[in-house]
Protein backbone atom coordinates (compact mmCIF):
# COMPACT_ATOMS: atom_id res chain seq x y z
CA UNK A 1 0.00 0.00 0.00
CA UNK A 2 1.29 3.66 -0.41
CA UNK A 3 2.09 5.43 2.35
CA UNK A 4 -0.14 8.26 1.12
CA UNK A 5 -3.15 6.05 1.61
CA UNK A 6 -1.79 5.50 5.22
CA UNK A 7 -3.29 7.23 8.05
CA UNK A 8 -2.46 7.96 11.43
CA UNK A 9 -4.24 5.47 13.99
CA UNK A 10 -6.24 8.16 16.20
CA UNK A 11 -5.34 9.27 19.96
CA UNK A 12 -7.87 8.02 22.50
CA UNK A 13 -10.89 10.46 23.21
CA UNK A 14 -12.36 10.70 27.21
CA UNK A 15 -13.95 7.86 28.25
CA UNK A 16 -17.49 9.83 28.55
CA UNK A 17 -17.37 10.11 24.77
CA UNK A 18 -17.22 7.10 23.69
CA UNK A 19 -20.07 5.57 26.12
CA UNK A 20 -22.54 4.11 23.65
CA UNK A 21 -22.11 1.12 21.78
CA UNK A 22 -21.98 -1.26 24.99
CA UNK A 23 -25.28 0.26 25.97
CA UNK A 24 -26.93 -1.12 22.29
CA UNK A 25 -25.35 -4.50 23.13
CA UNK A 26 -26.68 -4.65 26.59
CA UNK A 27 -30.14 -3.76 25.64
CA UNK A 28 -29.97 -6.33 23.10
CA UNK A 29 -29.48 -8.81 25.57
CA UNK A 30 -32.41 -7.03 28.37
CA UNK A 31 -35.19 -8.47 26.32
CA UNK A 32 -34.31 -11.93 25.93
CA UNK A 33 -31.98 -13.34 28.46
CA UNK A 34 -32.57 -10.78 31.29
CA UNK A 35 -36.34 -10.00 31.21
CA UNK A 36 -37.57 -13.15 29.94
CA UNK A 37 -35.29 -16.34 30.07
CA UNK A 38 -33.28 -16.32 33.29
CA UNK A 39 -36.55 -15.12 35.14
CA UNK A 40 -38.41 -17.62 33.74
CA UNK A 41 -35.74 -20.36 34.68
CA UNK A 42 -35.80 -18.83 38.29
CA UNK A 43 -39.25 -18.58 38.59
CA UNK A 44 -39.69 -22.47 38.03
CA UNK A 45 -36.06 -23.26 39.17
CA UNK A 46 -34.98 -21.05 42.05
CA UNK A 47 -32.20 -18.70 42.20
CA UNK A 48 -29.42 -21.89 41.91
CA UNK A 49 -28.84 -21.10 37.84
CA UNK A 50 -27.47 -18.09 39.07
CA UNK A 51 -23.89 -18.93 38.72
CA UNK A 52 -24.61 -19.74 34.82
CA UNK A 53 -25.92 -16.07 34.50
CA UNK A 54 -22.19 -14.81 36.33
CA UNK A 55 -20.66 -17.60 33.47
CA UNK A 56 -22.41 -16.30 30.49
CA UNK A 57 -22.16 -12.68 30.76
CA UNK A 58 -18.45 -13.19 31.20
CA UNK A 59 -18.00 -15.45 28.24
CA UNK A 60 -19.76 -12.85 26.26
CA UNK A 61 -17.46 -9.95 27.57
CA UNK A 62 -14.42 -12.06 26.51
CA UNK A 63 -16.13 -12.88 22.49
CA UNK A 64 -17.48 -8.79 22.15
CA UNK A 65 -13.72 -7.44 23.21
CA UNK A 66 -12.51 -9.68 20.68
CA UNK A 67 -14.67 -8.51 18.19
CA UNK A 68 -14.14 -5.28 18.69
CA UNK A 69 -10.48 -5.74 18.91
CA UNK A 70 -10.66 -5.90 14.75
CA UNK A 71 -12.80 -3.22 14.17
CA UNK A 72 -10.65 -1.09 16.61
CA UNK A 73 -7.64 -1.99 14.49
CA UNK A 74 -8.64 -2.01 10.87
CA UNK A 75 -11.69 0.32 11.23
CA UNK A 76 -14.04 -2.10 9.46
CA UNK A 77 -16.63 -4.80 10.10
CA UNK A 78 -15.12 -8.13 11.45
CA UNK A 79 -17.48 -9.51 8.27
CA UNK A 80 -14.94 -7.41 5.85
CA UNK A 81 -12.22 -9.36 7.21
CA UNK A 82 -14.23 -12.48 6.96
CA UNK A 83 -14.87 -12.26 3.79
CA UNK A 84 -11.81 -12.01 2.32
CA UNK A 85 -10.61 -14.92 4.76
CA UNK A 86 -13.63 -17.30 3.81
CA UNK A 87 -15.93 -16.66 0.71
CA UNK A 88 -18.68 -18.19 1.90
CA UNK A 89 -19.09 -16.22 5.28
CA UNK A 90 -21.08 -13.73 4.06
CA UNK A 91 -23.70 -16.30 2.92
CA UNK A 92 -23.72 -18.29 5.95
CA UNK A 93 -23.96 -14.50 8.23
CA UNK A 94 -26.66 -13.57 5.65
CA UNK A 95 -28.72 -16.87 6.16
CA UNK A 96 -28.04 -18.01 10.11
CA UNK A 97 -28.48 -14.21 10.80
CA UNK A 98 -32.28 -13.87 9.22
CA UNK A 99 -33.27 -17.67 10.53
CA UNK A 100 -32.09 -16.29 14.19
CA UNK A 101 -33.82 -13.28 14.58
CA UNK A 102 -36.50 -13.20 11.83
CA UNK A 103 -38.25 -15.10 14.57
CA UNK A 104 -40.49 -12.25 15.95
CA UNK A 105 -40.60 -13.83 19.82
CA UNK A 106 -39.46 -10.18 22.06
CA UNK A 107 -42.04 -7.91 20.43
CA UNK A 108 -44.74 -11.15 20.72
CA UNK A 109 -43.86 -11.35 24.42
CA UNK A 110 -44.22 -7.04 24.54
CA UNK A 111 -47.21 -7.07 23.16
CA UNK A 112 -48.72 -10.16 25.82
CA UNK A 113 -47.25 -8.09 28.12
CA UNK A 114 -49.37 -4.47 27.07
CA UNK A 115 -52.71 -6.54 25.77
CA UNK A 116 -52.55 -8.14 29.49
CA UNK A 117 -52.10 -4.15 30.97
CA UNK A 118 -54.58 -2.31 28.54
CA UNK A 119 -56.49 -5.35 28.67
CA UNK A 120 -56.88 -6.10 25.24
CA UNK A 121 -57.97 -10.27 24.53
CA UNK A 122 -55.77 -10.80 21.43
CA UNK A 123 -52.26 -9.88 21.26
CA UNK A 124 -51.48 -10.70 17.88
CA UNK A 125 -52.69 -7.26 16.27
CA UNK A 126 -50.68 -4.98 19.00
CA UNK A 127 -47.43 -6.60 17.77
CA UNK A 128 -47.80 -6.46 14.31
CA UNK A 129 -48.32 -2.85 14.87
CA UNK A 130 -45.40 -2.71 17.45
CA UNK A 131 -43.03 -3.98 14.59
CA UNK A 132 -44.17 -1.71 11.87
CA UNK A 133 -43.64 1.18 14.58
CA UNK A 134 -40.54 -0.09 15.25
CA UNK A 135 -39.51 0.08 11.31
CA UNK A 136 -40.69 3.95 11.20
CA UNK A 137 -38.73 4.76 14.05
CA UNK A 138 -35.69 3.64 12.61
CA UNK A 139 -36.37 5.24 9.31
CA UNK A 140 -36.62 8.37 10.74
CA UNK A 141 -33.44 9.39 11.73
CA UNK A 142 -30.67 11.30 10.56
CA UNK A 143 -28.28 8.57 11.11
CA UNK A 144 -29.20 5.25 11.94
CA UNK A 145 -26.72 4.63 14.88
CA UNK A 146 -27.09 7.86 16.24
CA UNK A 147 -30.84 7.33 16.78
CA UNK A 148 -30.52 4.00 18.12
CA UNK A 149 -27.83 5.35 20.62
CA UNK A 150 -30.15 7.45 22.06
CA UNK A 151 -33.20 5.41 22.49
CA UNK A 152 -31.12 2.75 24.18
CA UNK A 153 -29.81 5.20 26.39
CA UNK A 154 -32.94 6.43 27.33
CA UNK A 155 -34.43 3.13 28.11
CA UNK A 156 -31.70 1.81 29.89
CA UNK A 157 -31.30 4.77 32.40
CA UNK A 158 -34.68 4.71 33.09
CA UNK A 159 -35.72 1.15 33.17
CA UNK A 160 -32.73 -0.50 35.28
CA UNK A 161 -32.67 2.15 38.54
CA UNK A 162 -36.65 1.09 38.71
CA UNK A 163 -36.17 -2.70 38.95
CA UNK A 164 -33.11 -1.52 41.30
CA UNK A 165 -35.77 0.26 43.50
CA UNK A 166 -38.22 -2.04 43.16
CA UNK A 167 -36.11 -4.99 44.04
CA UNK A 168 -35.15 -3.22 46.86
CA UNK A 169 -38.20 -2.71 48.75
CA UNK A 170 -39.68 -6.20 47.96
CA UNK A 171 -36.48 -8.48 48.39
CA UNK A 172 -35.17 -9.52 52.65
CA UNK A 173 -32.36 -11.01 53.59
CA UNK A 174 -33.39 -14.54 52.36
CA UNK A 175 -33.37 -13.84 49.40
CA UNK A 176 -30.42 -12.05 48.67
CA UNK A 177 -28.88 -15.50 50.65
CA UNK A 178 -30.47 -17.69 48.00
CA UNK A 179 -28.57 -15.43 45.35
CA UNK A 180 -25.38 -15.45 46.95
CA UNK A 181 -25.80 -19.66 47.09
CA UNK A 182 -27.16 -19.65 43.71
CA UNK A 183 -23.79 -17.58 42.57
CA UNK A 184 -21.91 -20.82 43.86
CA UNK A 185 -24.22 -23.03 42.55
CA UNK A 186 -26.29 -24.05 45.67
CA UNK A 187 -30.26 -24.28 44.52
CA UNK A 188 -33.16 -25.29 46.11
CA UNK A 189 -32.90 -29.25 46.11
CA UNK A 190 -29.94 -29.08 44.19
CA UNK A 191 -26.20 -28.33 43.00
CA UNK A 192 -25.33 -26.78 39.49
CA UNK A 193 -28.35 -27.75 37.79
CA UNK A 194 -32.00 -29.09 38.99
CA UNK A 195 -33.18 -32.49 37.79
CA UNK A 196 -35.76 -32.12 34.76
CA UNK A 197 -34.53 -28.73 33.29
CA UNK A 198 -34.64 -28.58 29.28
CA UNK A 199 -30.99 -28.12 28.48
CA UNK A 200 -32.31 -26.58 25.39
CA UNK A 201 -34.17 -23.61 27.06
CA UNK A 202 -30.83 -23.38 29.75
CA UNK A 203 -28.52 -23.25 26.89
CA UNK A 204 -30.65 -20.85 24.98
CA UNK A 205 -30.62 -18.27 28.69
CA UNK A 206 -26.86 -19.16 28.44
CA UNK A 207 -26.43 -17.60 25.07
CA UNK A 208 -29.01 -14.67 25.51
CA UNK A 209 -26.51 -13.55 28.76
CA UNK A 210 -26.02 -10.34 26.85
CA UNK A 211 -26.74 -9.82 22.74
CA UNK A 212 -26.80 -14.04 21.77
CA UNK A 213 -26.00 -14.93 18.37
CA UNK A 214 -24.91 -13.25 15.23
CA UNK A 215 -25.57 -10.14 17.07
CA UNK A 216 -22.81 -9.52 19.09
CA UNK A 217 -20.64 -9.34 15.44
CA UNK A 218 -22.61 -6.25 15.25
CA UNK A 219 -20.31 -4.59 17.99
CA UNK A 220 -17.51 -4.32 15.08
CA UNK A 221 -20.24 -2.32 13.16
CA UNK A 222 -21.17 0.15 16.49
CA UNK A 223 -18.05 1.17 17.60
CA UNK A 224 -16.74 1.92 14.06
CA UNK A 225 -19.26 3.98 13.63
CA UNK A 226 -18.64 5.51 16.90
CA UNK A 227 -15.29 6.82 15.43
CA UNK A 228 -12.85 4.04 17.99
CA UNK A 229 -9.81 3.90 16.83
CA UNK A 230 -9.16 3.75 12.97
CA UNK A 231 -13.49 3.39 12.44
CA UNK A 232 -12.85 7.32 12.79
CA UNK A 233 -12.35 7.10 9.05
CA UNK A 234 -15.67 5.27 8.77
CA UNK A 235 -18.76 5.58 7.16
CA UNK A 236 -22.28 5.87 8.61
CA UNK A 237 -25.85 4.28 7.73
CA UNK A 238 -28.12 7.14 7.20
CA UNK A 239 -31.46 7.28 7.66
CA UNK A 240 -34.16 6.09 5.28
CA UNK A 241 -35.46 9.80 4.54
CA UNK A 242 -31.62 11.11 4.56
CA UNK A 243 -29.60 9.37 1.90
CA UNK A 244 -30.04 11.26 -0.93
CA UNK A 245 -27.02 11.13 -3.40
CA UNK A 246 -25.48 8.72 -1.25
CA UNK A 247 -24.19 6.23 -3.78
CA UNK A 248 -20.32 5.43 -3.24
CA UNK A 249 -19.67 3.06 -0.23
CA UNK A 250 -16.43 1.73 1.21
CA UNK A 251 -16.91 -1.03 3.52
CA UNK A 252 -12.75 -1.41 4.01
CA UNK A 253 -11.16 0.06 7.09
CA UNK A 254 -7.39 2.27 6.39
CA UNK A 255 -4.35 1.31 7.29
CA UNK A 256 -1.72 2.65 9.50
CA UNK A 257 2.04 2.48 9.90
CA UNK A 258 3.61 0.23 12.34
CA UNK A 259 5.22 3.19 14.42
CA UNK A 260 6.01 3.39 18.13
CA UNK A 261 2.96 6.02 18.23
CA UNK A 262 0.23 4.44 16.40
CA UNK A 263 1.06 1.22 19.00
CA UNK A 264 1.02 3.85 21.75
CA UNK A 265 -2.19 5.03 20.77
CA UNK A 266 -3.98 1.29 20.11
CA UNK A 267 -2.91 0.42 23.60
CA UNK A 268 -4.44 3.60 25.16
CA UNK A 269 -7.33 2.85 23.60
CA UNK A 270 -7.54 -0.55 24.21
CA UNK A 271 -7.15 -0.57 27.82
CA UNK A 272 -10.02 2.58 27.60
CA UNK A 273 -12.95 0.03 25.62
CA UNK A 274 -11.97 -2.85 28.16
CA UNK A 275 -13.09 -0.27 30.77
CA UNK A 276 -16.04 0.70 28.82
CA UNK A 277 -17.12 -2.62 27.91
CA UNK A 278 -16.90 -4.07 31.76
CA UNK A 279 -18.74 -1.86 33.19
CA UNK A 280 -21.29 -0.76 30.50
CA UNK A 281 -22.06 -4.48 29.16
CA UNK A 282 -20.81 -6.83 32.22
CA UNK A 283 -21.19 -4.79 35.10
CA UNK A 284 -24.31 -3.35 34.52
CA UNK A 285 -25.54 -6.65 32.54
CA UNK A 286 -24.97 -8.50 35.57
CA UNK A 287 -26.63 -6.57 37.89
CA UNK A 288 -29.90 -6.18 35.97
CA UNK A 289 -29.96 -9.83 35.33
CA UNK A 290 -29.32 -10.58 38.64
CA UNK A 291 -32.04 -8.58 39.95
CA UNK A 292 -34.82 -9.39 37.35
CA UNK A 293 -34.03 -13.18 38.36
CA UNK A 294 -34.31 -12.09 42.56
CA UNK A 295 -37.55 -10.24 41.39
CA UNK A 296 -38.53 -13.18 39.65
CA UNK A 297 -37.65 -15.43 42.98
CA UNK A 298 -39.36 -13.60 44.91
CA UNK A 299 -42.97 -12.84 43.25
CA UNK A 300 -43.11 -15.75 41.07
CA UNK A 301 -41.04 -18.87 42.30
CA UNK A 302 -43.29 -21.90 43.15
CA UNK A 303 -46.71 -20.69 41.28
CA UNK A 304 -48.42 -23.10 39.25
CA UNK A 305 -48.26 -21.63 35.92
CA UNK A 306 -45.61 -20.16 35.19
CA UNK A 307 -44.21 -22.96 32.68
CA UNK A 308 -46.63 -21.84 30.20
CA UNK A 309 -45.77 -19.14 27.56
CA UNK A 310 -44.88 -15.82 29.41
CA UNK A 311 -47.26 -16.20 32.42
CA UNK A 312 -44.49 -15.78 34.99
CA UNK A 313 -43.87 -12.66 33.79
CA UNK A 314 -47.55 -11.33 34.52
CA UNK A 315 -47.66 -13.71 36.96
CA UNK A 316 -44.70 -11.35 38.76
CA UNK A 317 -47.00 -7.68 37.90
CA UNK A 318 -49.45 -9.49 39.43
CA UNK A 319 -47.83 -10.41 42.83
CA UNK A 320 -46.20 -6.69 43.22
CA UNK A 321 -49.90 -5.28 42.57
CA UNK A 322 -51.30 -7.74 45.37
CA UNK A 323 -48.63 -6.58 48.06
CA UNK A 324 -48.34 -2.59 47.04
CA UNK A 325 -51.40 -0.86 44.76
CA UNK A 326 -52.52 -2.33 41.61
CA UNK A 327 -50.86 0.40 39.73
CA UNK A 328 -47.17 -0.30 40.91
CA UNK A 329 -47.75 -3.96 39.49
CA UNK A 330 -48.97 -2.33 36.08
CA UNK A 331 -46.25 0.25 35.96
CA UNK A 332 -43.87 -2.48 36.48
CA UNK A 333 -45.44 -4.85 34.00
CA UNK A 334 -45.32 -1.50 31.44
CA UNK A 335 -41.47 -0.79 32.25
CA UNK A 336 -40.98 -4.47 30.87
CA UNK A 337 -42.93 -4.00 28.03
CA UNK A 338 -40.85 -0.96 26.77
CA UNK A 339 -37.18 -2.90 27.50
CA UNK A 340 -38.89 -5.65 25.41
CA UNK A 341 -39.95 -3.25 22.67
CA UNK A 342 -36.57 -1.68 22.51
CA UNK A 343 -35.01 -4.80 22.12
CA UNK A 344 -36.60 -5.89 19.46
CA UNK A 345 -35.96 -2.48 17.74
CA UNK A 346 -32.07 -3.49 18.91
CA UNK A 347 -32.48 -6.48 17.19
CA UNK A 348 -33.86 -5.46 13.73
CA UNK A 349 -31.08 -3.21 13.54
CA UNK A 350 -28.47 -5.15 14.28
CA UNK A 351 -29.66 -7.57 11.78
CA UNK A 352 -30.25 -6.06 8.96
CA UNK A 353 -26.60 -4.26 9.52
CA UNK A 354 -25.56 -7.72 9.27
CA UNK A 355 -27.44 -8.71 6.32
CA UNK A 356 -26.76 -5.33 4.42
CA UNK A 357 -23.57 -5.09 5.08
CA UNK A 358 -23.23 -9.07 4.03
CA UNK A 359 -24.83 -8.82 0.96
CA UNK A 360 -22.93 -5.18 0.03
CA UNK A 361 -19.65 -7.57 0.13
CA UNK A 362 -20.86 -9.75 -2.29
CA UNK A 363 -21.94 -6.66 -4.48
CA UNK A 364 -18.81 -5.15 -4.50
CA UNK A 365 -17.34 -8.25 -5.07
CA UNK A 366 -19.08 -8.46 -8.10
CA UNK A 367 -17.71 -5.19 -9.20
CA UNK A 368 -21.09 -2.91 -8.83
CA UNK A 369 -19.44 0.03 -8.20
CA UNK A 370 -22.58 1.66 -7.13
CA UNK A 371 -23.77 0.85 -3.84
CA UNK A 372 -26.22 2.56 -1.31
CA UNK A 373 -25.75 0.59 1.92
CA UNK A 374 -28.39 2.55 3.63
CA UNK A 375 -31.31 1.23 1.25
CA UNK A 376 -29.79 -2.34 1.14
CA UNK A 377 -30.17 -1.81 4.89
CA UNK A 378 -33.77 -0.56 4.65
CA UNK A 379 -34.69 -3.20 2.22
CA UNK A 380 -33.43 -5.86 4.68
CA UNK A 381 -35.13 -4.49 7.80
CA UNK A 382 -38.61 -3.96 5.60
CA UNK A 383 -38.49 -7.23 4.80
CA UNK A 384 -37.74 -8.99 7.99
CA UNK A 385 -40.46 -6.65 9.85
CA UNK A 386 -42.78 -8.52 6.48
CA UNK A 387 -41.74 -11.88 7.88
CA UNK A 388 -42.51 -11.55 11.30
CA UNK A 389 -45.91 -10.05 10.42
CA UNK A 390 -46.66 -13.47 8.28
CA UNK A 391 -45.49 -15.65 10.65
CA UNK A 392 -48.51 -13.52 13.06
CA UNK A 393 -50.98 -14.36 10.66
CA UNK A 394 -50.28 -17.85 10.45
CA UNK A 395 -50.84 -17.27 14.32
CA UNK A 396 -47.37 -18.40 14.90
CA UNK A 397 -46.68 -15.76 17.81
CA UNK A 398 -46.02 -17.81 20.94
CA UNK A 399 -43.52 -15.81 22.95
CA UNK A 400 -41.54 -18.06 24.57
CA UNK A 401 -41.50 -20.71 21.91
CA UNK A 402 -39.75 -18.22 19.67
CA UNK A 403 -37.17 -16.93 21.88
CA UNK A 404 -36.28 -20.46 22.84
CA UNK A 405 -35.86 -21.54 19.12
CA UNK A 406 -33.87 -18.24 18.33
CA UNK A 407 -31.76 -19.26 21.14
CA UNK A 408 -30.65 -21.98 20.51
CA UNK A 409 -29.99 -21.29 16.85
CA UNK A 410 -28.26 -18.43 17.66
CA UNK A 411 -25.72 -20.71 20.26
CA UNK A 412 -25.13 -22.49 17.24
CA UNK A 413 -23.93 -19.05 15.63
CA UNK A 414 -22.04 -18.37 18.48
CA UNK A 415 -19.92 -20.99 18.03
CA UNK A 416 -19.45 -20.33 14.49
CA UNK A 417 -18.00 -16.54 15.04
CA UNK A 418 -16.33 -17.32 17.80
CA UNK A 419 -14.04 -19.87 15.78
CA UNK A 420 -13.98 -17.18 13.08
CA UNK A 421 -13.21 -14.25 14.84
CA UNK A 422 -10.31 -15.95 16.64
CA UNK A 423 -8.84 -17.25 13.20
CA UNK A 424 -9.49 -13.63 12.00
CA UNK A 425 -7.33 -11.85 14.08
CA UNK A 426 -4.49 -14.61 13.97
CA UNK A 427 -4.03 -14.08 10.52
CA UNK A 428 -5.20 -10.47 10.02
CA UNK A 429 -3.53 -8.23 12.74
CA UNK A 430 -0.36 -7.25 13.23
CA UNK A 431 1.24 -9.13 16.02
CA UNK A 432 1.94 -6.51 18.50
CA UNK A 433 -1.97 -6.10 18.08
CA UNK A 434 -3.36 -9.56 18.61
CA UNK A 435 -4.39 -11.54 21.46
CA UNK A 436 -2.37 -12.08 24.60
CA UNK A 437 -1.83 -15.78 25.45
CA UNK A 438 -4.42 -15.60 28.43
CA UNK A 439 -6.96 -14.53 25.83
CA UNK A 440 -6.64 -16.79 23.51
CA UNK A 441 -6.86 -19.97 26.09
CA UNK A 442 -10.22 -17.86 27.52
CA UNK A 443 -11.79 -17.82 23.82
CA UNK A 444 -10.84 -21.61 23.11
CA UNK A 445 -12.26 -22.49 26.61
CA UNK A 446 -15.28 -20.37 25.58
CA UNK A 447 -14.98 -22.02 21.61
CA UNK A 448 -15.04 -25.71 23.14
CA UNK A 449 -18.12 -24.57 25.67
CA UNK A 450 -20.47 -23.25 22.35
CA UNK A 451 -19.54 -26.57 20.28
CA UNK A 452 -20.04 -29.09 23.08
CA UNK A 453 -23.50 -27.59 23.99
CA UNK A 454 -24.03 -26.58 20.43
CA UNK A 455 -23.58 -30.62 19.83
CA UNK A 456 -25.08 -32.15 22.78
CA UNK A 457 -28.50 -29.64 21.73
CA UNK A 458 -28.65 -30.63 18.36
CA UNK A 459 -28.39 -34.30 19.54
CA UNK A 460 -31.22 -34.09 21.96
CA UNK A 461 -33.61 -32.51 20.14
CA UNK A 462 -33.53 -33.36 16.80
CA UNK A 463 -31.14 -36.54 16.19
CA UNK A 464 -32.87 -38.23 19.23
CA UNK A 465 -35.90 -37.63 17.84
CA UNK A 466 -35.56 -38.69 14.36
CA UNK A 467 -33.47 -41.32 13.70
Amino acid sequence: MENSELKPFPAPIPLKKILGPSFILLALGLGSGEVILWPYLTANYGLGLAWAALLGISFQYFINMEIERYALVKGESVFVGLNQIFNWSAYWFIVSTFIGFGLPGIIAAAAEVFAFVFGFNQFKWLAIFLLILIGLILSIGKTVYDLVERFTKTIIFLGIPFIVILTLFLTDWSDWLALFNGLIGLGTGYNFLPVGISLATFFAAFAYSGAGGNLNLTQSIYIKEKGYGMGKYSQKITGLFHQLGEKKIDLSGKNFALTQENTKNFSAWWKKINLEHFLIFWLLGLIAILLLMLLAYNTAFGLTNNASGINFVINEGLTIGQRFFPALGSLFLLVLGVMLFQTQLGILDSASRIIAENIALKKIKHQEKQINLSRIYYTVLWFIIIAGVILFLFNVYEPRFLIVLGAILNAFAMFVHIGLVYWLNQKNLPKDFRPTLIRKIIILIIFCFFGFFSGLIIWDSLIKKFF
